[in-house]
């Protein structure tokens, strides 16, 4: 019979994907330390867009995207914006993202996804019911508007590569859009309708159930920050300065601080911030029933149980640079052009780190030649989507439970071994 020690794993971050993890773990008989600097889903988990995406499998990097991008980057109020004083250091990961965008890549991309992503929306409301709050997990699809057409065309490779991945895909016009949302303004005429994909009702509420959950469960919750991991002749230690831990099994969950823990380790990854905006409005301002994208803004308004959450732009900058609030107060006008009565006074801005690859994958699964060393980060945009499923992946590795085919095929594709050098 194996030792308590083999049965052990130390949880690196407890945002949303270190959470489903640990949660995964923890139900499975590992005994699980989880282990960050702030409150469990505090930081970027607490705020997302909410939205539950299981047909997302086109990555952010389509042929054709530098095209756009360079028209955007100039724009610093614009979706996407990088500072020019990071243009020198963001360089090697936008040449990474140019190439991510070649046809055979991205068919490539979208299959592993799809691997990832599919029965998400199902998993999570099966989570939400196993710690007791069902009704956080909500389901009645989502709606991506555009003004015309000829701006809905633009998206048309990415609708085709979801829809041949199974995405339901209903195509609306202005009186479906009315019936669905009579708030929507005259500036939208078309869109199209996903009746199966979800959204989270308050992504924060989520975390700290998953938590609770999983601290019941049995496992421990140690709020401190890690700064090196060091590997032992039985499994791995990590070290805060002035403690440490240690287990069989350590999972890197670490958002987009992973990138400097691996360092310590002689380990080298692409990972970026994209720093991520969004505005809460005050509570009872519910003009809309339904996640509502207004895609040629690139933002995402979600309907909360705190109050109507607008979401979007990209920014590409230092972790350690101070949020521009301009970017997030913008939003408003954004939401105002699509929704009538959007209220934006005494609204709350926050800005957030979503951990991004430039090939819109994250990493995922074992460290070739680090026994017990796990990857579970880079999510970017779709942390909270893919987060059940990465969690189950994770567990069932460590427990030594053989996936399916596809599963996989899916962690291949997701393995830290994907990028070149990245053993240094």
């Amino acid at each position: 019979m194996p030792d308590s020690h083999s049965r052990s794993a130390l949880v690196i971050g407890a945002g949303i994907v270190g959470l489903c993890a640990a949660y995964a773990l923890q139900r499975s008989g590992v005994a699980v330390t989880l282990l960050d600097p702030n409150p469990p889903g505090s930081q970027c988990s607490s705020g997302n867009a909410g939205a539950l995406s299981s047909g997302s499998v086109a990555p952010l990097a389509m042929p054709g995207v530098l095209k756009d991008t360079v028209s955007m980057l100039f724009d610093p109020v614009g979706p996407l914006h990088i500072p020019a004083r990071y243009w020198w250091q963001g360089a090697p990961w936008l040449a990474r993202f140019a190439l991510s965008s070649r046809r055979d890549t991205v068919a490539r991309i979208a299959d592993a996804l799809h691997i990832l992503l599919r029965g998400s929306v199902d998993e999570h409301a099966r989570l939400a019911r196993e710690i007791g709050r069902p009704e956080l997990v909500r389901r009645n699809g989502q709606l991506h508007l555009y003004p015309d057409a000829r701006s809905l065309d633009k998206d048309a490779g990415g609708w085709a590569l979801k829809e041949a991945h199974g995405l339901r895909i209903e195509r609306v016009g202005r009186a479906e859009i009315l019936d669905l949302e009579p708030a929507i303004s005259s500036t939208y005429a078309t869109g199209v309708y996903l009746p199966d994909e979800g959204s989270v009702t308050d992504p924060q509420d989520y975390c700290e159930a998953i938590a609770r959950a999983t601290l019941s469960a049995g496992a421990r919750f140690v709020q401190a920050g890690v700064a090196t991991l060091q590997r032992t002749a039985t499994g791995w230690r990590a070290n805060s300065g002035d403690a440490q831990w240690e287990a069989s099994h350590l999972v890197l969950s670490a958002g987009a601080w992973s990138a400097r823990l691996l360092a310590g380790l002689g380990l080298r990854v692409p990972l970026q911030t994209q720093r991520g905006y969004h505005l809460q409005l005050q509570p009872g301002q519910h003009a809309i029933s339904r996640i509502v994208v207004l895609a040629d803004r690139k933002v995402f308004l979600n309907p909360m149980d705190r109050g109507l959450r607008i979401a979007g732009t990209v920014e590409i900058d230092a972790l350690d640079r101070p949020p521009n609030m301009r970017r997030a107060n913008v939003l408003a006008e954004h939401a105002r052009a699509g929704v009538g009565g959007i209220d934006a006074t005494d609204a709350r801005a926050w800005m957030g780190h979503r951990p991004c690859l430039p090939d819109s994958m994250p990493v995922i699964g074992a460290v070739p030649g680090a026994a017990g060393l796990w990857c579970a980060f880079g999510h970017g945009h779709l942390g909270v989507t893919e987060s059940v499923n990465t969690g189950t992946w994770i567990a069932d590795e460590i427990n030594g439970r053989p996936g399916t085919v596809d599963r996989r095929q899916g962690l291949r594709a997701f393995s830290i071994a994907r990028f070149k050098g990245w053993k240094v």
